[in-house]
């Protein structure tokens, strides 16, 4: 039998064609439908020139034609690349590039941004309109057998934000993207009830296409999707649809339960909560679990280990404020910059070993050499480890924000913030905020003699990048603190007080 992930759809199909794969409100897409709109989509592919092993993009947001795209690719035995449906041109130029992607599947509410990628990367956008996409795909005839394809084959290449240059595509293999799904399947498990999983984590991230999308399909569930979150929209959706099984950043939970529709919620058929992409603060976990009844669990990991490293195990205890300890077959330690592994209780370094971490970077063999030695890979976050093996995050080594759940890293804010003419230095950082986390700010000098406000630097960043990336506070300085090298240190950069813009 073919490695290729593609099969846990088509067996799921096989087994149960009738079942329900997919929801979207009133849509309702049978596993016989998903397993018939792939294999067309693959034949559309085909007869574009993609071959197996060639890269596709996928920019969709979360309705049926993802699931459709994501297998029909895979099935063709072609590379997925997922992108963010907020990307700008300038972003999914990059995204198509690097990759040097033959095609991309792009929804038409974005298609200026994804036109405009594809022409700079020489790559044929195929756009998905309702109505539309359904005629283009029954003009193909159904190209059913999936691609023999071997579990080292790269399945996945996740673009990852780093603190230094570009982003890394992390190559995901069809095994660990296999198992990490079939590990998320176990760690949720719902006994004889069918998984019914709210989709509202973006499919185009690691989380929600491991946990979500491949571990629903995998068990033959149904994975009921938002679009756009609205937490009103997902306490709904719970009681409609009696779902069994929601993942989210924290930052969602923290949104349900505020809601003013909380009270009254019927979430009885909730069995399982899994939270992932930052700390969840633990009275935001206590209030969710004592208010909507159900069981919260907090887990760890990276885009570079599909995503999933560890969790707090449903048949263990489950600390809070804790990240768990390591899934089935994957180790999980914590080292010094020595490359020592530090004492219980002590800070150090997490690396993972095991199944889950990606083959390296693509096309970089400096950067795979840099994060992955004698099997290890540096993840860049300190932790502490207690008696019982659980782990506990302290800081993070690198200089990511994390806000609401999105990796933004700062070298990317800070060059579009450089390349506005009155920018003389820039330095991007992290602050505190109570919902999402952490909020983006930037620190700006002048040029002398040079003028430029802050809404106007704002509105810089915004129109180059995704939305969720440009700085909500943005303040003049005279000069940014520096080393006796020159180096700005952003450890010294002070915040005004005040609200983000």
């Amino acid at each position: 039998m073919s490695a290729n992930l593609a099969t846990i759809m088509t067996s799921s199909a096989e087994s149960g064609p009738d079942r329900p794969a997919l929801k979207l409100d009133d849509i309702v897409v049978p596993y016989a439908a998903l397993d018939e709109a792939s294999a067309r989509l693959a034949a559309m592919l085909k007869s574009k020139g993609v071959e197996p092993g060639d890269r596709v993009g996928i920019m969709l947001p979360n309705v049926p034609y993802f699931p459709i795209a994501y297998y029909g690719v895979l099935r063709l035995g072609a590379v997925v690349v997922p992108m963010n449906v907020l990307l700008k041109a300038r972003e999914t130029g990059f995204y198509l590039s690097d990759p040097e992607a033959k095609l991309i599947i792009a929804w038409g509410d974005f298609a200026e941004a994804a036109e405009a990628g594809a022409e700079e990367a020489g790559a044929e956008c195929v756009l998905v309109k309702r109505g539309e996409f359904e005629k283009l795909l029954g003009d193909h005839e159904p190209l059913r057998d999936v691609a023999e394809r071997d579990g080292s084959d790269t399945a996945v290449i996740l673009y990852t934000s780093g603190t230094t240059g570009t982003p890394k595509g992390a190559e995901l293999t069809h095994d660990s993207m296999r198992t990490n799904a079939e590990i998320s399947g176990e760690l949720f498990a719902v006994g004889d009830d069918a998984m019914i999983t709210l989709g509202a984590l973006p499919l185009f991230h690691s989380f929600g296409q491991t946990c979500g999308l491949n571990a629903t399909m995998l068990l033959g569930g149904c994975l009921t999707l938002i679009p756009r979150f609205d937490p009103a929209k997902a306490l709904e959706i719970i009681a409609r649809d009696k779902v069994n099984i929601f993942e989210g950043v924290p930052t969602m939970f923290g949104a349900m339960l505020h809601d003013a529709s909380a009270d009254d919620a019927d979430t009885s058929t909730l069995k399982v909560c899994a939270s992932g992409g930052s700390a969840m603060p633990v009275e935001v976990m206590k209030a969710f679990e004592e208010k909507f009844g159900c069981k919260v669990l907090e887990g760890y990991g990276l885009s570079e280990t599909s995503p999933v490293a560890s969790f707090n195990h449903p048949d263990k205890e489950a600390k809070p404020g804790s990240i768990g300890t390591p899934i089935r077959g994957v180790e999980m330690k914590l080292f010094d910059e020595d490359g020592n592994e530090v004492a219980q209780g002590e800070v150090g370094e997490i690396v993972v070993k095991g199944h889950n971490v990606m083959k390296g970077y693509w096309k970089r063999e400096d950067a795979t050499a840099e994060a992955i030695k004698d099997g290890w890979f540096h993840t860049g976050d300190l932790a502490k480890v207690d008696e019982d093996g659980y782990f506990f995050i302290v800081d993070r080594k690198k200089d990511m924000i994390i806000r609401g759940g999105y990796n933004i890293y700062p070298r990317e804010i800070e060059e579009v913030l450089y390349e506005h003419p009155a920018v003389r230095e820039a330095a991007v950082v992290a602050m505190p905020h109570e919902e999402l986390g952490e909020e983006v700010g930037a620190a700006v000098a002048l040029k002398e003699g040079q003028e430029a406000s802050v809404e106007e630097l704002q509105k810089h960043v915004k129109d180059a990048v995704a939305a969720y990336k440009y700085p909500r506070r943005v303040w003049l300085v005279d000069e940014l603190p520096k080393g006796p090298t020159g180096k700005i240190l952003k450890r010294e950069i002070e915040v005004p007080a005040g609200d983000a813009a």
